[in-house]
Formats: C-alpha cells, structure tokens, sequence
C-alpha cells in the first residue's frame, strides 16, 4: 500500500498533495537540523497550507534519517487512553514536537487545533472522522460531517487551524505517532458537541 500525504482544510476538505515516497538522505538529518529548517520556513511562508506543504517533506525525512524516534514515546495511560511525550519544546518558540500514543480503540473528542498542525502515523492504524463548520443564527457552532479516512503507518497528515477532526485508534495495537504544531490560539480552539450544535472552549 502506498503512503500519502495528506491535507484536510478548514472547510472540511480533504486532498492529497506531493510525493510521499522518499529515498533515505545520504546524510543523517538530525533533529536540530530540522528545527533549523522550520525555522527558515516559518519565515518564508505566512499561510497554513504553505507552510504545511513546505514541512511535510521535512518530517518524511526526519523520520526516515532518525530511526530512534520511532522508538522515543511513552505508552498510553489506562486512565486517559492516550500519552503524550515532549520532543521538543520552548518558551516563546512557535513549535511544539511530540510523539502521541493511543490505546486501541479510545476515541478523541471533536475539535480543532487553533493553528496548523502535522501527524505522521508510525504504528498501528487512525481514523481521523472530518467535519465542517455549518453555522446558522440560531446555531453558531454548528458542525457538518465531511467524511473520513483511515490513516496506516507511513501516512502523515496535515491540518489548517480551523480543521475540525476526532481520531480513534483502530485495531488491536497502539497508534503511534509524531506531531508537529504551531502556536495555538486558546481563542479559537474549540471541541465540538454536534449532538447538541454547540462548542466549548479546549
């Protein structure tokens, strides 16, 4: 099965992009190597979609080069379902780096990101389920269901801020997965409750 890229807007659109098979680089491409050239695309692109088409390449590479990531995570809580484990982060930098792990079969809540976000799947399988927003005057969060997508280990997906997803971990074994993302903005980030048409802040 072939890997992919993948992109899934605020409105709820999904699409391929790129070219997700890669040779390994004939030089180890090491983390800091990588911070470094985020960096220099944060500058260069100002807009999710560029930027996260412009780091999806970077990520492939990394993971490729540095087979001990796959390797740095911690395993789920059996009090939450899930665990997440810190590869990278500072104050006032606009990247958080983490590797996230799911219990088969927990479900997340409805929600977006408040800002663009990467997850390269590296064990077991997700499904990512999308929505849209739908509002009306009575119903100002108000969602839609736009689809859904099976994601298997070499498929590294990419969202704008307003994207709205839940995931559930498929399967009999463990997700696990390297996420990259940038500033969240508190006041547009939300869960969803469709049932209901209603948000809280998250």
């Amino acid at each position: 099965m072939e890997n992919s890229n993948w992109l899934l807007t605020d409105d709820g659109q999904l699409r391929q992009f790129g070219i997700a098979d890669m040779e390994p680089p004939q030089k180890v491409y090491r983390i800091y190597h990588f911070l470094t050239d985020l960096d220099n695309v944060l500058e260069k692109f100002q807009d999710d979609i560029s930027r996260i088409e412009a780091i999806v390449p970077l990520v492939r590479k990394l993971l490729i080069s540095s087979y001990w990531l796959q390797l740095e995570y911690d395993p789920p809580s059996p009090k939450t379902g899930w665990a997440v484990k810190f590869l990278y982060r500072e104050y006032q930098y606009p990247l958080t780096v983490q590797m996230v792990t799911w219990q088969p079969g927990t479900p997340s809540t409805i929600h977006n990101h408040g800002t663009w976000g990467i997850v390269a799947l590296l064990g077991g399988q997700e499904r990512n389920r999308f929505w849209h927003r739908a509002a009306d005057p009575d119903s100002p969060h108000r969602i839609e269901s736009s689809g859904e997508l099976l994601l298997n280990p070499g498929d590294v997906i990419g969202f704008t801020s307003d994207a709205i997803h839940a995931i559930e971990s498929m399967g009999d074994e463990t997700t696990v997965s390297f996420n990259l993302y940038g500033v969240t903005d508190r006041d547009r980030r939300y869960k969803f409750h469709p049932e209901h048409q209603t948000a809280e802040k998250f």
